[in-house]
């Protein structure tokens, strides 16, 4: 007799199956707004991050859509072969919980490095990337906002001198390319351009610290970026 393999699945896989599940059985029909994600979290019995984790896999697959000051909807009735494909989604990327801790872990001391290195063609590279980034807030334009963060974060990455940061780093930082990831962060950290344009100004002081030669600042700037989005992850 053949057997599979036991693996240990994530909450929020699970609670993604649910819904969908749910959805499936005609409990809300296309349209239809979904239990609020304290109802959701109460009724499975698993923490608000994990639900909007799941809702944020659901609205990568384009399954449901959150419309912001009201909920989040129906948009359409999966298939099978779906409800799979959001359970792999989930199963196959890096939490957002686990992306968050490793990036409050090791960007903070890696701005701080980079602000005792100086080095000034990197300082103008650095400055650049803000101005299109501060741009694209300005437009409310999440997709190209979101291109020019990661490539802020990874010139920072190696304006550190080090190939052994930059190695360590940059699997880290393509994570900002995950389909969950992303939509948590277009959902509850970068809502609009109010969001965008307040998370460019904290770019905007790491950038200051690291011209003035400030590691402490370009640290606690970077705590602060990553403090905020736990925050929110955890409200």
């Amino acid at each position: 007799m053949a057997f599979e393999k036991v693996r240990p699945r994530k909450v929020t896989a699970i609670a993604a199956e649910q819904v969908v599940e749910a959805i499936q059985r005609g409990d809300y029909p296309v349209g239809s707004k979904l239990p609020s994600e304290f109802e959701l979290a109460e009724q499975m019995g698993v923490s608000r991050p994990s639900i909007r984790e799941a809702l944020s896999a659901l609205q990568a697959m384009e399954i449901i859509e959150s419309r912001p000051g009201s909920g989040n909807f129906v948009l359409r009735l999966p298939t099978s072969s779906e409800e799979q494909d959001t359970v792999l989604l989930i199963e196959s990327e890096a939490g957002c919980r686990e992306v968050m801790e490793a990036r409050q872990t090791l960007e903070p001391p890696v701005a701080a490095l980079v602000a005792a290195n100086r080095v000034p063609g990197v300082i103008e590279d650095l400055r650049s990337i803000l101005d299109e980034m501060r741009t694209c807030a300005a437009k409310d334009e999440f997709e190209a906002y979101i291109d020019a963060d990661k490539r802020f974060h990874i010139a920072l990455a190696n304006a550190a001198g080090n190939s052994l940061v930059t190695a360590s780093l940059t699997p880290l930082l393509d994570t900002m390319e995950q389909k969950v990831y992303r939509e948590f962060t277009r959902q509850y950290y970068l809502k609009d351009g109010t969001d965008l344009a307040h998370v460019v100004d904290l770019h905007s002081e790491i950038l200051e610290a690291i011209v003035q030669g400030d590691s402490e600042t370009a640290f606690s700037r970077m705590v602060e970026h990553w403090t905020r989005m736990r925050e929110i992850w955890e409200a």
